[in-house]
């Protein structure tokens, strides 16, 4: 037996096992998102893309993905940055508070959040008592309330992503650069963050994907008035029963993320390689 036999044998379980968990599951959305009484048909489509308000919908949902990606990003360096130039042991103990947060369901950590941000709760209160809201005043069922429990879920996976690009970064350029006059800020600007730049693009493409698809999170602290598409799919299916429409929902978060997302890491690409 030669060695690409072998190594075809030994490939054979993990590629059956991906074609039963993720292609025939595809493939059966996609067939179902083209299926009507007549056979194929692209009615599901047209109907979604026709309507203002499932258009609204998507619309949402890319923007608070994007918003959410930008403010994971933006606190997600500085922190990565700061764990990656520390002490071993201090770095460990960062790590560890980083990770914390990812043994807790989502679930607990999206009412702990209904708790903060309700009208009775230590959020509002405290901006009642400085005077600054109403008393009727409550952050649930608001898109400020999704974005920040969602950068509360999906802050880890920026932070670590880019921690694992940061930690290789020799901290000679950094001396070199500030040798050469340039000041902490500039180093940062023109040091690391270009040689951070794949873990930024991984860390976003992490993030904005799983907001995307996110549904536990923006539902429960956004409510049924502000639907995100996850949600929409998810009433579709349990609500009016009408699975092609799903189907056809998910083939469009599908393609809409993958328009986003492939350009941005070719260009990711292109700068780490430039």
């Amino acid at each position: 037996m030669t060695d690409r036999t072998e190594n075809s044998l030994l490939l054979l379980p993990g590629v059956l096992l991906l074609a039963l968990a993720f292609f025939i599951p595809i493939a059966q959305m996609l067939v179902l998102a083209v299926s009507g009484e007549q056979g194929f048909t692209l009615e599901h489509f047209t109907r979604f893309l026709g309507d203002s308000y499932y258009l609204g919908v998507l619309w949402r949902t890319v923007r608070l993905s994007l918003l959410i990606t930008v403010i994971c990003t933006a606190v997600g360096f500085p922190l990565a940055y700061i764990m990656a130039r520390v002490g071993s042991r201090l770095r460990l103990w960062l790590i560890v508070l980083v990770i914390l947060p990812l043994m807790t369901s989502v679930v607990v950590r999206t009412f702990g959040w209904m708790v903060l941000l309700g009208r009775s709760g230590l959020v509002s209160e405290t901006l009642q008592n400085l005077g600054l809201v109403g008393r009727n005043f409550s952050l649930m069922q608001t898109e400020t309330a999704i974005v920040i429990g969602m950068v509360q879920v999906l802050l880890p996976f920026m932070t670590l992503s880019i921690l694992g690009v940061v930690t290789r970064i020799d901290t000679r350029l950094e001396e070199a650069a500030r040798t050469m006059g340039c000041s902490f800020l500039q180093t940062l600007r023109t040091v690391v963050l270009p040689l951070a730049l794949p873990g930024i693009v991984a860390g976003s493409l992490l993030v904005f994907t799983l907001s995307a698809s996110s549904f536990v999170t923006p539902n429960l602290l956004g409510g049924s008035r502000i639907q995100v598409l996850a949600a929409s799919i998810y009433r579709s299916v349990t609500q009016t029963l009408d699975w092609p429409f799903a189907a056809a929902q998910a083939v469009i978060l599908f393609l809409g993320i993958l328009i986003i997302l492939v350009p941005y890491a070719r260009l990711g690409g292109g700068r780490s390689h430039g």
